[in-house]
């Protein structure tokens, strides 16, 4: 069995290892095929780059020789500003001018003067009509305004009389430079210069090129063959609106490949007959050790068929029982760590609590990543806090991105600690919050100053990379495990005093982990006059403010507290002055008091929310003041009071009926009556109605139902139940007690 073995062994590699070696070999093939193509098309970018550059400064320096000679001649201008300009001495001038241009460059066909006030044209052979002229086409096409200024498409041109055409690129330029309207300035390149230009420049054995103009016509091919090759790269030329396709021809290229192929291909069979030879040797090598456990196998196989049981195949024997040791190991492994994790955190929180203080140091050195850590050692404890959570972090991303963003910052933050030779134990408390206890190896302004500048570098990382901002409040360094949670409370109340620290990073001294009792009275005493005091329309309110301020600094409230207490004084001077009027309602609660509210949370500073808290109230009392002086306050209520004495008859009389006749609101209607009078308008009307009641009573013989309508009531059983309601017995009961009469007599 031994050796069937051996051979199974043997020739069972051989199925992957020439599989694994093909694929390397195509895969060979095929990168440095394309290495190749790409190290071609690379080369023939380059060189149709130079090629381009070269013929867009060849048409540029044409024109621009033109264009250098007319600025420098005096005679161009003067020949189109006025009527003495056309002379013979400047027409001579100029024609000098254009056949020395024209003689100098190689690229110029011709240049000439195109005067449309006199429909004459100037070349370098003189003055000449324009009728007739052998380019009248391409003047009547200028006289249209169908063309462009600048370069034209390419055209034929007849250079003269019985001349054969040819093919140019013709530029216009309006005359006089730059912006003239009297001429043009017509220059014509030769295109068969160009085409030179472009032979010279193409290696025709290799490569090709084509030149196509903005409408995908053939203007040129230069060394085209029939076969056709492969196109690399396309160029444009925005000058001339070309187009460039360059590339390889064919056979060229197939042929280059082919002996790269090859050559990989012969080192390919180098390589796999090296690989079968080694094979062969470390098979035969390793086989020792398969031999034993193989014997092993087959001595249990034997013991197994003694026993009359079925004979198992040994390699789903070994499959067995290497299955069953890997998922117990693993499961093992999975509880210990989670167990190891558990009790971490466990050990992380109780530290920052102070609980279990005496067994802390002990478990410190078993599940703490701090080494060197100990019962007496000094720590500090670091708390990093991420701002405007809840709209920035918790709302922006999913609870899978939340996950990704911590693990990213933890990793971050340790790549940093490990940076500053710091020894640092990190966890989240929360979701927002991560806390980190440090080692403090050093004496404490050197070890406060390395925290400090620390998360100088993981906030600004953090701000500059996740665009999130981090606010940190770092404890004092303290002696001993027990005083881990000192240190923490210190931290934590820095974090809860953002507003009056001012600051991102805030150092924490051993005093700010006292508990401070928040005396909720003195400031509410406080809000009450800021309220008296605006509702009275006196700008003393801002004193108030400024008081309250003041004892938020000298008392160190937290933010949590002053957030709340701000609430409260809004609410209170809600309820006091928004029934003044609808545009003190809406200010209180549209839109405008929720962006109030917004950027009031976002306020980082004690001063920001000072300075918006005043600049909202200072629009409340604008308004509040206004509403007040619409009409006197005195005079107002002393108005109505004597319409409903006047009117308290009138069954119609409501609040409505009020707020139509004095242009305002029945709110304000209501709140005039309860702080003027002390009762409801309701109550104010039904106490003159039943004192006129009364007395009608008493002093006439009237029915019920007379005095009912008389008092603003439309029938005497509404009367005698709000009446019985006021005065505790019936009208009817009420005449008879009043003028002794009796049952019977009534």
């Amino acid at each position: 069995m031994s050796r069937t073995w051996y051979r199974r062994l043997l020739l069972s590699y051989f199925p992957i290892f020439l599989l694994t070696v093909t694929i390397l070999i195509f895969t060979s093939f095929v990168f440095i095929n394309d290495i190749s193509r790409q190290e071609t098309k690379k080369a023939d970018r380059a060189a149709s780059r130079y090629l381009v550059d070269n013929v867009d400064r060849a048409v540029r320096e044409a024109e621009m020789s033109v264009l250098q000679a007319v600025e420098e001649t005096p005679a161009y201008k003067a020949y189109f500003n006025d009527a003495e300009g056309r002379g013979t001495d400047n027409v001579y001038a100029i024609a000098r001018s254009l056949r020395s241009v024209t003689d100098s460059s190689a690229y110029l066909e011709s240049v000439y003067l195109y005067d449309k006030e006199t429909g004459t044209v100037l070349t370098q052979s003189g003055l000449t009509e324009a009728n007739g002229f052998f380019d009248e086409d391409w003047l009547e096409q200028i006289d249209s305004g169908a063309l462009r200024l600048g370069w034209q498409p390419l055209r034929e041109y007849v250079p003269g009389l019985n001349l054969r055409p040819v093919r140019v690129l013709t530029a216009n330029k309006d005359m006089p430079l730059p912006f003239g309207s009297e001429g043009t300035l017509v220059i014509n390149v030769k295109m068969s210069a160009v085409e030179r230009l472009i032979d010279n420049m193409v290696n025709g054995e290799l490569s090709f090129v084509n030149v196509t103009n903005e409408a995908g016509e053939t203007v040129y091919q230069a060394h085209a063959e029939e076969s056709g090759g492969q196109t690399l790269n396309e160029l444009k030329l925005e000058r001339l609106g070309w187009t460039f396709s360059s590339g390889i021809k064919g056979a060229s290229l197939f042929g280059w490949v082919s002996v790269i192929s090859y050559l990989w291909v012969a080192i390919a069979i180098g390589t796999v007959l090296c690989a079968i030879v080694y094979l062969i040797y470390v098979t035969r090598r390793n086989y020792k050790p398969v031999q034993v456990i193989m014997n092993r196998i087959e001595a249990h196989q034997i013991r197994t068929l003694d026993q009359g049981e079925k004979r198992t195949d040994e390699l789903k024997l070994i499959d067995g029982v290497l299955e069953s040791m890997i998922h117990h190991t693993h499961d093992y492994e999975q509880k210990r760590r989670e167990n190891e994790r558990l009790q971490r955190s466990r050990l992380f929180s109780e530290l920052l609590r102070g609980e279990r203080a005496e067994q802390a140091a002990e478990r410190l050195e078993l599940f703490s990543p701090l080494g060197g850590g100990s019962s007496s050692s000094r720590f500090a404890v670091v708390v990093y806090e991420i701002e405007r959570h809840e709209s920035v972090f918790r709302d922006r991303y999913t609870r899978g991105d939340q996950n990704t963003l911590k693990f990213a910052l933890m990793n971050v933050f340790q790549e940093l600690t490990r940076t500053s030779k710091l020894q640092g134990w990190a966890e989240w408390l929360g979701g927002d919050r991560l806390a980190v206890i440090f080692i403090a190896e050093e004496d404490d302004a050197t070890t406060m100053e390395a925290l400090r500048h620390l998360a100088e570098s993981y906030r600004t990382w953090v701000a500059s990379h996740l665009r999130l901002s981090l606010c940190c409040g770092i404890g004092p360094v303290v002696q001993g495990t027990e005083r881990i949670f000192a240190s923490y409370e210190a931290a934590d109340s820095v974090l809860r005093h953002k507003l009056l620290l001012s600051g991102e990073i805030m150092l924490a001294d051993s005093g700010d982990s006292a508990p401070q009792l928040l005396e909720t009275y003195k400031y509410l005493q406080t809000i009450a006059e800021l309220v008296k005091r605006f509702r009275m329309s006196s700008g003393q309110w801002r004193e108030q403010l400024d008081v309250l301020f003041d004892e938020f600094e000298q008392d160190f409230v937290k933010d949590e507290a002053i957030r709340s207490l701000i609430q409260a004084l809004l609410q209170m001077l809600g309820r006091e002055v928004a029934v003044m009027s609808d545009g003190l309602q809406e200010a209180l609660s549209g839109e405008r008091t929720a962006e109030f509210e917004r950027e009031l949370s976002e306020a980082t500073t004690l001063a920001r929310v000072k300075s918006l808290l005043s600049d909202h109230l200072t629009d409340l009392f604008r308004l509040y003041v206004s509403a007040s002086e619409t009409k006197s306050y005195r005079a107002m209520v002393s108005e109505m009071k004597t319409y409903i004495e006047e009117n308290f008859a009138n069954p119609d009389l409501s609040l409505k009926h009020l707020s139509d006749r004095f242009q305002i609101s029945g709110k304000y209607a209501s709140y005039l009556f309860k702080t003027e009078f002390d009762m409801k308008f309701v109550d104010f009307l039904t106490q003159l109605r039943m004192k006129e009641a009364e007395r009608l009573l008493l002093e006439s013989d009237c029915p019920l139902q007379d005095i009912a309508l008389q008092v603003g009531y439309a029938n005497a059983i509404t009367f005698g139940r709000v009446f019985k309601r006021v005065s505790g017995i019936t009208p009817g009961d009420y005449r008879r007690q009043k003028r002794g009469m009796s049952t019977f007599e009534a």
